[in-house]
């Protein structure tokens, strides 16, 4: 469902030059999986799902998901994921409802399947109560569920989430958790990146450890607290930051 091979993004700074926010990244999500992206701040992980979901393109490597080519094919891939990032603005005079209608217009939803499926999405996401108000009226956390409305609307095979739990309350939290879960028992593919490890701990198949734009590591976590002998996801972090093995080959 995505490929990542060999994946490079290069920038440029006016004060320090050129610099690498991804350097030889590689992996691979199978479907219905969930992956974790997994890293501190500035470690590569947005950058990553944003070439992914061809906002960037990288400056090396290849990338596939649903089997569209990110360079060769970007509206079509576009089309066929749903992307949410905390960069990703909202009409705010629009209500949770008109801004689904909006989106589902853009993907050419027919209108009978369109009010269905919001409908659907409303009570999946227990929004009804708030989804006539103006998004400007609404709280970090409805706001949050109308982003992932959005992202919902069309139905798509794999879901590329950019800290989807950032900043949220408990109870939000615990609800965008549980559309992660429901979407992986509909056969969706999901990957997403945190810095909340114990999050990643109870949802995800496998994980990927970013650090300073490398993949240090990838695996299930019961084989990664084996090989460590560590047995939480943050202390495995960081006996392989602390190991630097992953490093030996980084280029200047």
């Amino acid at each position: 469902m995505i490929i990542v091979e060999h994946v490079s993004k290069k920038f440029f700074d006016k004060k320090n030059g050129d610099f690498y926010a991804l350097k030889d990244v590689s992996f691979s999500v199978e479907k219905g999986e969930i992956f974790g992206l997994l890293g501190p701040n500035g470690a590569g992980k947005t950058t990553m799902l944003r070439i992914l979901s061809t906002i960037m393109t990288q400056t090396e490597g290849h990338v596939s998901v649903n089997g569209f080519d990110s360079l060769k094919k970007p509206e079509a891939l576009k089309q066929s994921i749903g992307f949410l990032s905390g960069n990703t603005k909202l009409y705010k005079k629009l209500t949770p409802v008109e801004t689904m209608r909006f989106f589902g217009s853009f993907y050419g939803i027919d209108k009978s399947v369109l009010e269905s499926r919001i409908e659907e999405i409303l009570h999946r996401l227990d929004m009804e109560s708030f989804k006539n108000r103006v998004i400007e009226k609404l709280s970090t956390g409805q706001v949050q569920k109308t982003s992932i409305a959005r992202c919902m609307i069309h139905d798509p095979q794999v879901y590329i989430l950019d800290e989807p739990t950032l900043g949220l309350d408990i109870l939000t939290s615990r609800s965008i958790i549980d559309f992660i879960k429901s979407e992986k028992s509909n056969g969706k593919t999901i990957i997403f990146s945190t810095h909340y490890m114990e999050e990643a701990d109870s949802l995800c198949d496998r994980i990927g450890l970013i650090h300073k734009g490398h993949l240090i590591q990838t695996g299930t976590i019961d084989k990664l607290k084996a090989d460590t002998g560590k047995q939480n996801i943050r202390d495995i972090f960081l006996y392989f930051i602390d190991n630097e093995s992953w490093n030996d080959n980084e280029q200047d």
